[in-house]
């Protein structure tokens, strides 16, 4: 049987079309990105996180059922996730979890918080480098990698300051510490994706540890990473305002080096780059970051009039409206790593030589953010 499509008016904001062609183009959250089966994924959380904000701007409830029906698809009657294994200390797990507070307020199912607490367990448990810092992954020892930060750090915060009095807050700051310490490069202020501790791993900057290539969108997750933070981190506790600095600092060097027309390249630093692109996801969450840290009083004004201008660049340049009203994202970048088997080296040509598709999650859950927070 057909699923009776949701009609995409021309007349809707960017945010509501985006979403309305997400529901359309997955029935179930699980099967974006083409995947086959349900799964427990960073992906869906940035997704249905992308949905929730929308639908507390709205109180649409079909955003809202979206997201519960993922969670009951993935959460069983006792509470646990199907599927899931403490023992990866896969930081991205933690993610998704961000969406249970929520549900969890509205509904009073207690499996929410069960897996909350899962989560927050598993963020007890995971190894870390010998300076404090999460590593990724149990396969990635002593690896940093800088969409850790907005896997992990956001849900932290949130569950820090709702169930244990904000007793984390500061091992919260010193994972961002470590970042600006040891995955900003000195000389763009730009940062890496990955940073060794142990320099073992043949990918590694034997003096720094750092990985070779500035990607744009672990910019973005780290950009999207602090103003996320922020929305729940206290002013009153004495690493906010360093937070603030860090915002400040990566948003001035992102700025540096967007295009002319406002949008950011795949490898960052290096538009020159043969075979390089202008990338939607990077593009989308850094337009998100700056006019949300804009919003906040975190960044300056004229941040949100870049985002503007950035934004209007990224319609005009990656999406492409069907006949239907759809929203389509052109060209996004695949889901890169470093390490693993086969080795994955890191290099800028290994970050230009994936093949894009449209419509990569990451771009589309980015672009509802931004179109929401610049509210076009």
């Amino acid at each position: 049987m057909a699923q009776n499509k949701h009609v995409i008016s021309k007349d809707l904001k960017w945010s509501e079309k985006t979403a309305l062609s997400i529901l359309n183009n997955y029935p179930k959250a699980w099967q974006i990105d083409g995947n086959q089966k349900p799964k427990w994924d960073y992906k869906m959380g940035f997704l249905l996180f992308s949905l929730e904000k929308l639908y507390q701007k709205t109180n649409e409830p079909r955003y809202l059922n979206y997201i519960k029906e993922y969670a009951d698809e993935m959460i069983d009657s006792s509470g646990n996730i199907e599927k899931y294994d403490q023992k990866e200390y896969n930081i991205d797990y933690v993610n998704p979890g961000k969406i249970l507070f929520h549900l969890y307020d509205i509904t009073k199912d207690n499996r929410y918080e069960k897996v909350i607490v899962q989560l927050r367990k598993q963020l007890e448990n995971q190894p870390r480098t010998e300076s404090g810092g999460f590593w990724h992954k149990q396969i990635y020892p002593n690896q940093m990698w800088i969409d850790g930060l907005y896997m992990a750090e956001p849900f932290y915060t949130q569950y820090t300051l709702r169930y244990e009095n904000g007793k984390s807050l500061d091992d919260i700051a010193k994972q961002f510490e470590l970042v600006q310490n040891h995955l900003v490069d000195k000389k763009t202020g730009l940062v890496y994706q990955c940073w060794d501790q142990s320099k073992q791993i043949a990918w590694a900057n034997p003096k720094t540890g750092t990985s070779p290539t500035i990607w744009g969108r672990g910019i973005g997750w780290y950009m999207m990473a602090l103003v996320e933070t922020l929305d729940y981190y206290p002013k009153s506790h004495p690493k906010y305002k360093t937070l603030v600095g860090y915002l400040n600092q990566i948003s001035k060097s992102a700025v540096q080096y967007k295009s002319s027309s406002g949008l950011w390249y795949q490898v960052a630093d290096k538009p020159q780059l043969k075979g390089n692109y202008l990338e939607p996801s990077a593009s989308a969450m850094i337009i998100y970051a700056l006019a949300k840290g804009s919003d906040k009083g975190y960044l300056a004004s004229n941040y949100k009039k870049t985002a503007q201008k950035s934004f209007d660049a990224f319609v005009k340049e990656f999406v492409k409206v069907g006949e239907t009203g759809e929203v389509n994202i052109l060209k996004v970048s695949p889901s890169v790593g470093l390490g693993g088997k086969p080795f994955r080296d890191g290099t800028n040509e290994y970050y230009i030589s994936g093949k894009t598709k449209d419509n990569g999650s990451p771009a589309l859950a980015a672009f509802l953010l931004s179109a929401l927070e610049l509210d076009k």
